[in-house]
């Protein structure tokens, strides 16, 4: 412990702001007085409540919507029943204009809320078991688990029971609510498919086997975007779970940094003193020597819904209900909650892409003939099935860019222009670099950003390629382009999307492909390439760059470049560019403007000046790297 109280100290000579605040009060007095605040107005309410105590239990101001609250629900392991639905749905269309958002921690969140209405829509909550406490700010928030859980075929050790242990040793408890110095999330999994992005959160319980016992396995210091790692500790029983769980949150809480909030999450506490010391802290805290790990099990991606059905073991489906970007409604809850009494056993799973499942199904085609699956069914595609989007601009002050809507536009432009009838691509947008639409763990992540337009400053995406959940390869993705215009982003990703339909295998993932293809070029190739043919569509030039060659370049940009020149120059002209070449700088012919203009009349004069950048024998003149020649793929409106 020594080495933590060292960084404790060297960390803390000055507390960040929100530290300072916590002086004032106690979080208590703040929801004491939420009667007060409801007869007395919006204008009662302490500015210290609104920006930080009420979030203590889940309860937001929305500047985004002046004197309008969001209050955000904490349902253990996104698992709910028929009964919890109807009051969700009847407390969003009764107050929150029907509207809800679904969330990429299987939660709900109700918005546009009067400050009058919020302790009736507690109470109503609270009679059905469901509150909002410590979802917000510095709290443990909601912990997530896969939401088949046992009823799955791939589970292995049933895990929602030790999730409602875990979630009783800090939930209502004063000792624990504000008491952190930053949020602190968590996930459980007993499970082979990793259903609830387990590996991403601050502590990680993941099925593991150990001398034939299985167990959970620990990771560490996930956060938004960012994979945990593994901490060396293998937790054989449930015991040993809860012991370990109380012993990192209590380190967490007496040893967490609290001067800089941007770098108060576990992840840099562990950063400072290394995660053997950590992991020695946490056996000596809880006063069990836990076991090395063990080999963790959950290795495999999630698996796909047929036809938006996933077989359980009882020989029930639980059926998929897509919700694009989780913008979902109160009547819409209600009509679910519904069709879990009447097809199901009364059950529903919200997950971590924004959708849910009804649950228990012996009928599903009878399920998915209801006039409920007009909409639904229509969304259930390789696009919208794997979409995820944060709130954006309309209902977070960080946000961007709008988000959601750019989100379903996108999807709804590729089920158009690229339909695929099979397959899985997982698109994952955040508003801001904050990340809440874990964009960086997407096959394709959009992270919003400015961009120019004709000189302009205006909406755009920094587009990213290659994320993964599964197991021990769980990893963010790499940039391919930055500050893309948002208008202009979904031709980009088409032209990956018809990459993928023309070269991929049967059955096989948008994931899977980019192993297999993409992740032969550099990020910059497939960043410029997506520009390229994006823009050679345009034009009606058809062009074959031969990405199904997989031929390895090394990662040499300048090779990649040289070699892209030389094809595309054949292709419009017919010609070689070079009769031979010598470690393609020592050229014999130049090809100057002049020339590519004469041999191939009509040619766009932006793919002229492309071809003499890439070919030019003047090294000096010569383009050597992608990002060079992006401005000559000129935006183009259609």
């Amino acid at each position: 412990m020594e080495a933590l109280q060292q960084a404790f100290e060297a960390r803390n000579k000055k507390l960040n702001k929100i530290e300072k605040l916590k002086e004032l009060k106690s979080p208590k007095e703040a929801i004491e007085k939420l009667e007060e605040y409801a007869q007395n107005g919006y204008a009662s309410i302490p500015a210290e409540d609104k920006s930080y105590f009420l979030k203590c239990f889940g309860i937001y101001d929305r500047p985004a919507t002046p004197e309008r609250f969001m209050i955000k629900l904490r349902i253990p392991g996104g698992y709910m029943n028929a009964t919890q639905a109807k009051v969700i749905g009847e407390c969003a269309k009764e107050f929150g204009e029907d509207y809800i958002d679904l969330t990429t921690r299987a939660q709900c969140e109700l918005r546009y809320l009067c400050i009058e209405d919020l302790p009736t829509i507690v109470k109503r909550l609270d009679a059905v078991g469901i509150n909002a406490y410590q979802t917000g700010v510095d709290n443990i928030r909601g912990i997530m688990a896969d939401p088949f859980d046992a009823s799955a075929f791939d589970n292995v050790l049933p895990s929602h029971p030790i999730l409602l242990k875990m979630q009783d040793i800090f939930l209502n408890n004063y000792e624990w609510i504000s008491t952190l110095p930053r949020k602190f999330n968590t996930a459980i999994t007993g499970n082979i498919a990793n259903r609830c992005n387990v590996f991403c959160h601050d502590a990680s319980f993941v099925l593991a086997q150990k001398e034939g016992v299985y167990g959970y396995n620990m990771y560490l210091g996930g956060k938004v975007g960012v994979v945990g790692k593994p901490a060396d500790i293998f937790l054989k029983n449930e015991a040993e779970v809860l012991a370990a769980f109380n012993s990192i949150i209590d380190i967490f809480k007496r040893f967490g940094f609290r001067d800089n909030r941007n770098k108060n999450r576990l992840h840099f506490l562990i950063e400072a003193v290394g995660m053997s010391e950590i992991a020695a802290a946490i056996r000596e805290n809880a006063g069990i020597d836990f076991a090395s790990a063990g080999t963790t099990m959950t290795q495999m991606d999630y698996f796909e819904p047929d036809q938006g059905r996933v077989q359980l073991r009882d020989d029930s489906f639980g059926v998929h209900v897509v919700v694009p970007s989780g913008i979902f409604k109160g009547s819409s809850m209600l009509e679910a909650a519904r069709l879990a009494e009447l097809y199901g056993n009364g059950e529903l799973r919200l997950d971590m892409e924004q959708s849910f499942y009804i649950m228990g199904v012996k009928d599903v085609d009878g399920l998915l003939n209801e006039s409920y699956f007009e909409e639904y069914k229509s969304l259930n595609t390789p696009y919208f099935n794997h979409l995820i989007a944060c709130a954006g601009t309309e209902h977070c002050p960080f946000g961007v860019i709008e988000n959601k809507n750019d989100a379903i536009n996108m999807a709804s432009y590729l089920d158009e222009k690229v339909p695929l009838e099979s397959g899985r691509i997982r698109m994952y947008w955040s508003a801001c670099v904050k990340g809440c639409g874990i964009h960086g763990l997407g096959d394709i992540g959009f992270e919003g950003c400015k961009a120019k337009v004709n000189g302009l400053n205006g909406s755009g995406v920094n587009i990213y390629l290659g994320g993964k959940i599964a197991g021990n390869g769980a990893s963010e993705g790499h940039t391919v382009l930055k500050g893309a215009p948002l208008e202009y982003a979904k031709y980009y990703i088409e032209s990956l999307a018809l990459e993928y339909k023309r070269l991929r295998l049967e059955a096989e993932s948008f994931e899977a492909f980019t192993d297999r293809v993409l992740r032969s070029f550099t990020n910059a190739k497939i960043g410029f390439m997506m520009m390229l043919l994006a823009y050679m569509r345009a034009k009606n030039v058809v062009v074959d760059f031969g990405f199904e060659t997989k031929v390895m370049t090394g990662k040499n940009e300048e090779f990649e470049v040289f070699e892209l020149g030389r094809k595309l120059y054949y292709q419009l002209t017919k010609k070689e560019a070079y009769t031979s070449y010598e470690r393609f700088t020592n050229v014999i012919k130049s090809e100057k403007l002049e020339n590519i203009r004469k041999l191939a009349p009509g040619i766009d004069e932006n793919i002229a000046q492309m071809l003499e950048l890439i070919l030019h024998s003047d090294e000096n003149r010569r383009a050597v790297v992608f990002s060079e020649l992006i401005p000559f793929i000129m935006l183009y409106e259609k």
